[in-house]
């Protein structure tokens, strides 16, 4: 089973590296969260020379070693981004997990027992962090990972009873106000591979079963082509002088 895992890994990271710049992981980079699997993964990310970026996935939390697994992808020269941001040959890369809740008028609210008060406030955290990521950004191209979905569009096709436990819409705001370029995410397996947020950013679902499903005849990756320009200058200091205003 290991080794047939390990033929997967390289002939996907292989395919990828000669189609793309960049590799960007969408989360479950583990099954159980365990630094085991953590370093089977980083073992064939080694060889991949392009830069690589990832967000963690609920599976990578399971065995509380979410810490050691991001640890162990570090040695393997993976950026992992949560609530962080980057920049990477003139494009700007956010990512954040995000978090359940659900979606528009349906979704979780902050009410009654403390525990859906707890469960909501996760959900709240996770948007501010990924508003705090794209603050950071000064490029025109801005790329996003995500785990869970920001929009319900690529969660149809799953069980409706789970969509609250896709992803939330609280992880769209910050996507449309801060003009995100593109929206990758994964978790929703049999949902859409594509939507869009209420501004009309594209959102993509990259889950492996989905893209094993919709693309049977070739490598399971998809490719998007961010055009690279200059990043926007950042504001001039102030410098304030003992009785003067401001001057910049």
């Amino acid at each position: 089973m290991q080794a047939k895992l390990f033929r997967l890994l390289q002939t996907l990271f292989s395919r990828i590296a000669e189609n793309a710049d960049v590799l960007a992981l969408c989360g479950d980079l583990t099954d159980r969260g365990l630094a085991d699997e953590a370093r089977i993964l980083a073992k064939e990310l080694q060889a991949v020379k392009i830069p690589k970026i990832a967000v963690l996935g609920n599976h990578d939390f399971e065995s509380d070693a979410a810490g050691e697994v991001t640890e162990i992808l570090a040695g393997a020269h993976v950026t992992v981004l949560d609530g962080t941001a980057i920049e990477i040959s003139g494009i700007g890369f956010a990512g954040a997990k995000g978090f359940a809740g659900g979606f528009g008028e349906r979704a979780l609210q902050a009410w009654g027992e403390a525990a859906t008060k707890v469960f909501v406030r996760e959900a709240v955290d996770e948007a501010l962090k990924l508003e705090s990521a794209l603050a950071r950004l000064r490029t025109p191209g801005r790329v996003v990972l995500l785990h869970y979905s920001p929009v319900v569009d690529t969660v149809d096709g799953e069980p409706r009873e789970i969509f609250p436990f896709l992803g939330s819409s609280r992880l769209e705001e910050p996507l449309n106000r801060y003009a995100a370029s593109v929206v990758f995410h994964g978790h929703a397996h049999r949902g859409q591979p594509e939507g869009k947020t209420s501004a009309g950013v594209p959102v993509y679902n990259v889950a492996l079963p989905l893209l094993q499903q919709i693309y049977p005849d070739r490598s399971p990756f998809r490719v998007v082509e961010i055009p690279a320009q200059r990043s926007d200058p950042a504001p001039p200091p102030v410098t304030v002088s003992v009785n003067r205003e401001p001057t910049q």
